[in-house]
């Protein structure tokens, strides 16, 4: 349950950069994918850190940890993923 709601956050963390961030736009459909991919290693690379989780329950601390940590990944995926795609267009 707690990589599903890292995978959501993540899909809406890539379109939300892609929202914000209009030169790293890829589109939903990639913005969505790299979000996905993103807040999944994002996820997991903070809970074995112990950063972002609340100790791995369905608690709201651990739950709001779960989210934050997919959107920033996502985010975070997009703008990786964006800028490498810009630097090969130029």
């Amino acid at each position: 349950m707690e990589l599903i709601i890292s995978l959501i956050a993540g899909a809406v963390g890539g379109n939300a950069a892609g929202g914000i961030l209009k030169n790293l736009n890829q589109g939903t459909l990639i913005n969505s994918i790299a979000g996905i991919v993103g807040g999944g290693v994002g996820s997991q690379i903070l809970g074995m850190a112990g950063i972002a989780t609340g100790g791995g329950g369905m608690d709201i601390a651990s739950i709001l940890g779960q989210v934050a940590s997919g959107g920033v990944g996502g985010g975070a995926a997009l703008a990786l993923v964006g800028g490498v795609k810009n630097m090969m267009a130029k």
